[in-house]
């Protein structure tokens, strides 16, 4: 059996590379996003302060449909079955038509983000 010398034996290391490199003139804000840099935090609080926006937006809207309502309610004595076709008709419909807006701009707001960051 031939005896080898250590200086003649080869080995292979093999292992992920240390360094990626980004392609050059490449922006890619899925990965600000995957990375949490600080540009990424930025898209994403961009998107939280919109979503707030309608929120208290509806918030609001809510507030003065709401609001006057007991100050009604105290001018109208003995009148409790206009308080109760006041709550179940007026304001229903409000309510449904408050709540598809707030559905319909938070997913456009979402519509949004993701046509900002996807990759083009």
């Amino acid at each position: 059996m031939p005896h080898q010398d250590p200086a003649e034996r080869r080995v292979t290391v093999t292992g992920p590379p240390r360094r990626t490199r980004r392609p050059s003139g490449a922006y890619r804000p899925r990965t600000e996003i995957d990375e949490q840099t600080t540009l990424g935090h930025t898209y994403v609080r961009s998107l939280m302060r919109s979503q707030l926006r309608a929120a208290l937006t509806v918030a609001a809207v809510l507030a003065l449909l709401v609001g006057p309502l007991p100050l009604l309610f105290a001018s109208l004595p003995g009148a409790r079955r206009m308080t109760w076709l006041i709550l179940g008709f007026g304001l229903y419909v409000p309510l449904v038509l408050l709540a598809a807006w707030y559905v319909r701009r938070a997913e456009r707001n979402e519509r949004d983000f993701v046509r900002l960051v996807e990759d083009k």
